[in-house]
């Protein structure tokens, strides 16, 4: 397929800024792919479709406040610093992208608040990327905290137009929420409360992890007509055993596995065994799926509505099918549905 072929136009107006105030109050269109119908809910209503041995399978990756703002050393410019990916935990070496870039050259240090933290640039590595090195003093638990305190919810500010707030630190982040690592939140996830999790219990839905390391490289743009030649950016997921049961056990059994979000999506289709069934596992994945593509695992998927051109959006066509998934965007756009992170679900049985 094409770049230009997921290439429309979405008011801005349709992109959300801010969350519904219960997370379970967003809208929720669904998709059959059978019988090409689509309906019109609210997320809560999701009950309705599922029962006793269906399996949800959710990224409980957590955000970290991956967003510093420090000041060069001599001039006291300000410069954004987006924290990638930690290479080296003794080291305290990171990946980042900084802004303006062309103010940071290799030897630059940075100072950030009142804290003791300390940032020197060792290397180029694109544009906008740099290798730094944190000079800090204190015990890993300390750096973390640090961290934490100082950098600001990742909402990405080109598309989210509006300053960060003190509630996103909350709103930005899953329910299921629990290994620290992503630099965007898996986005599927921010529809579920603990009441909902405990009602599907009560059908005897079972919910169940895997981890996925969310990068920014998910929302980076495709800048390539023909799709095959896109390279995604590795992100880093795990597959635990007990998974791995629930998910076989109900394949098969015929039950519905629910891959809530792209990302859960990806990861899951990364680990498959020549039997067609999921395996244990840890490691790295690039795997992009697009338009057509044959799943193993999944057979129900969660997603948010995904901007024109994206990844996400390509995954989310190639699971419902690129004429009804292109049709619903149509629809959804007539109906005002509300797009991106902060925006409403769609589910495709």
């Amino acid at each position: 397929m094409k770049l230009s072929d997921f290439k429309f136009d979405v008011p801005k107006k349709l992109i959300a800024l801010y969350p519904t105030e219960n997370r379970d109050e967003s809208r929720l269109m669904v998709v059959h792919r059978k019988t090409g119908q689509i309906e019109h809910k609210n997320f809560r209503d999701i009950l309705e479709y599922f029962g006793d041995g269906d399996v949800f399978v959710t990224n409980d990756t957590k955000v970290f406040p991956a967003r510093l703002y420090g000041n060069k050393e001599k001039t006291g410019a300000q410069i954004e610093v987006f924290l990638l990916r930690e290479l080296n935990p003794d080291l305290k070496l990171w990946d980042v992208l900084v802004d303006p870039a062309r103010k940071i050259r290799v030897g630059n240090k940075l100072y950030f608040g009142d804290s003791d933290l300390v940032a020197e640039v060792i290397d180029n590595t694109t544009s906008r990327g740099r290798t730094i090195r944190f000079l800090f003093d204190g015990t890993p638990e300390e750096f973390e905290k640090t961290i934490d305190s100082l950098g600001e919810t990742p909402l990405l500010k080109e598309i989210i137009d509006r300053k960060v707030e003190p509630e996103d630190r909350d709103r930005y982040q899953t329910v299921f929420a629990k290994n620290v690592g992503a630099v965007a939140a898996p986005t599927a996830g921010l529809h579920f409360t603990p009441q909902l999790l405990k009602r599907l219990e009560l059908k005897g839905v079972e919910v169940t992890p895997i981890t996925l390391h969310v990068g920014l490289g998910t929302f980076r743009q495709v800048d390539v007509e023909d799709l095959t030649k896109h390279k995604m950016d590795s992100e880093n997921y795990n597959i635990p055993e007990k998974t791995v049961e629930l998910v076989n056990e109900a394949l098969d059994a015929k039950k519905r596995v629910v891959a809530v979000g792209t990302t859960s999506l990806k990861t899951i289709e990364s680990s498959v065994t020549a039997g067609g069934r999921l395996k244990a596992s840890t490691g790295w994945t690039d795997k992009f799926i697009i338009p057509p593509y044959d799943f193993k695992i999944a057979n129900s998927l969660i997603t948010n509505f995904h901007l024109p051109e994206s990844t996400l959006l390509m995954t989310a066509a190639a699971f419902g099918g690129y004429d009804l998934i292109m049709k619903a965007y149509k629809e959804a756009i007539k109906e005002k549905y509300r797009f991106f992170s902060y925006g409403d679900a769609m589910l495709i049985l």
